[in-house]
Formats: C-alpha cells, structure tokens, sequence
C-alpha cells in the first residue's frame, strides 16, 4: 500500500511514465474527453456522481504527487470569471499563475502529444478545466 495521497494505479502509471513537459488535465464533468484529448493520453474516469470527485480534490492529490510548472485554464467567451479559477489558484503552489485560453485554444493545447492523462470528474461547476504542465524536480 502506499503512504502518500495518490492511490489510484491508472493514473500513477501515467504519472510515472511522464516527463518535464508533459499535460495533465483534469476535466469537469462536462469535458467531452471522448474526442478531445491529446493522441498519446491516457484517459481515466473518476467521474463517480455528480460533483464527486471534485475537480480541486484531484488538483490537491496531484499535486502531493507532481511538480507543477504551469497551469492553464478555459475561460467563458463572456460573462464573469468561474469562482473556480479563485479556487484552483489557492491550490496550486505559489508563482503559479492560471493562463487563460479560450474554448478552441484550451481544446487544442489539451489535445497536443504531450498530453499524457485526461482525468474525467464528477465536478459539475463549469469551465472547472485544468491543464497541467508536469515541472522537472530539482536534484
């Protein structure tokens, strides 16, 4: 058994197999990961009801197990910004800023080779998409 947060095998092995540079997203439950996600990732779905799990409870158990480097968010063609960017921002570790892209531009940067996992949640809250960008660790 293993003593730190993340539990879930598909997506250790995932992890495991990533670099520097690669993506991870972690997708609401709205995302259509059927058709686009990136030609080399590996899809997980946690999607175990509605809302459960949370698109930030991913976030926090990737990120005991992941360096970060860079994290990109969908944002809405109009209307206010989703009070889950605030939420994600709080999460992330410091110096990380949210890069805002829009539909088509976020679809295609997820969609990219290195991609490696797409994450299906229950989260419900829109536009509560998250692409991660793997960072190197330092020796």
């Amino acid at each position: 058994m293993l003593a730190y947060k993340l539990i879930n095998p598909p997506i250790i092995n995932a992890l495991a197999m990533a670099g520097h540079g690669a993506k991870v997203l972690i997708a609401d439950s709205n995302y259509p990961a059927s058709t686009k996600i990136g030609p080399n990732a590996d899809l997980v779905y946690l999607n175990l009801s509605p809302g459960l799990p949370s698109g930030t409870d991913v976030l926090q158990t990737l990120l005991n197990a992941i360096e970060i480097e860079a994290a990109m968010v969908m944002q809405p063609d109009s209307g206010p910004e989703p009070d889950i960017f605030d939420e994600f921002s709080k999460v992330l570790p410091k110096g990380i800023e949210l890069q805002k892209l829009g539909r088509f531009d976020f679809y295609d940067a997820v969609s990219d080779p290195d991609t490696c996992l797409v994450i299906q949640t229950g989260e419900q809250r829109l536009y509560a998409n998250i692409l991660l960008v793997i960072g190197a660790i330092a020796p």
